[in-house]
């Protein structure tokens, strides 16, 4: 299978609510080491080097998701559910290996790795889904100039505060029905 030419987010997004539907995930935080476990995955916490975020080494049928032990347990789950996403989304030779930092680069954000970006947004889709997240939303009222208030969702849902923030900017600028 070749490298996808655009992000894919119909394909993510059907993924996200099939497994949140199948892992029954309704309530925050999303335990992203089950559904990884579920899906074929051995999760393996390690030292790593402080650049190395995490590694995903894949099987026929089940996979190794590789975490650095030394980062944040918010930078550990993320790096779970993007390293699931590249399982679950990419073809690949035997061994992926993601940097710390490149999950947010400038070539990310250009749009330059596809398969980055797919993971990214599967990642922060099933991390944060968007049926809780908006119920969230609309609930308390926060907004993107919330500091607060994201830093609080961002506890609630274990992840980063930069996380939460590019998940309401992304959600909030988008019409109700897009995939997002």
């Amino acid at each position: 299978m070749t490298k996808p030419l655009r992000v894919r987010y119909t394909r993510i997004r059907r993924l996200v609510d099939d497994l949140v539907q199948k892992y029954g995930l309704s309530r925050a935080p999303i335990n992203i080491e089950r559904v990884a476990r579920g899906e074929g995955a051995s999760v393996l916490t390690k030292r790593l080097e402080d650049e190395l975020s995490g590694f995903l080494i894949k099987a026929t049928e089940q996979f190794i998701i590789g975490v650095n032990s030394r980062h944040a347990p918010t930078r550990q789950r993320f790096t779970i559910a993007h390293e699931l996403g590249h399982a679950l989304l990419h073809k690949f030779d035997d061994v992926h290996v993601d940097h710390a930092f490149k999950l947010r680069s400038p070539l990310s954000s250009q749009a330059v790795d596809v398969e980055e970006i797919e993971a990214n947004t599967f990642a922060a889709w099933v991390l944060m889904p968007q049926v809780m997240l908006m119920k969230d939303l609309e609930r308390t009222g926060i907004d993107v100039e919330d500091d607060e208030g994201i830093g609080d969702l961002a506890k609630r849902y274990g992840v980063s505060q930069q996380a939460m923030t590019f998940r309401v900017v992304n959600l909030l600028s988008r019409p109700r029905n897009s995939d997002s």
